[in-house]
């Protein structure tokens, strides 16, 4: 068998505004923006070198989906951001006012902070050890 996870669905309030945060604050570069009806799109995201899976910025519908904005699961860390080099990608998300509630630290597997988007979801941001020398 063989399977790959592509898209995760990430409940947002506003298209543009989802856009605008992911691409502009977190770097990661728009994929796909597709007209699918006068009130839904289908939007795609993916950080940039990231071939595979992509976030589906999905606006949500009703009062049930508007209140999983930003708590999709329940206060956990929801999402995980590898990179190459923590510093240059802690300091960048800094300096665009992203809030980092912990870190970073030094852990076994690497070098990790968590930080809040947008919506208040959680993120790991991780240099997984032995990434850089």
């Amino acid at each position: 068998m063989n399977q790959r996870l592509t898209l995760i669905s990430l409940v947002v309030d506003d298209y543009d505004r989802a856009i605008q945060y992911y691409t502009n604050i977190l770097g990661f570069r728009l994929v796909e923006d597709t007209v699918l009806s006068e009130t839904k799109r289908w939007v795609v995201v993916k950080p940039e070198g990231e071939p595979g899976t992509g976030l589906l910025l999905a606006k949500a519908s009703g009062e049930e989906q508007q209140s999983r904005i930003g708590n999709q699961t329940g206060g956990r860390v929801f999402l995980f951001l590898h990179t190459d080099d923590f510093y240059r990608d802690y300091n960048k998300l800094k300096n665009a006012g992203v809030e980092f509630i912990r870190g970073p630290v030094k852990e076994g597997y690497g070098t990790v902070g968590v930080f809040r988007d947008l919506y208040g979801n959680l993120w790991d941001l991780i240099e997984p050890e032995g990434q850089s020398e």
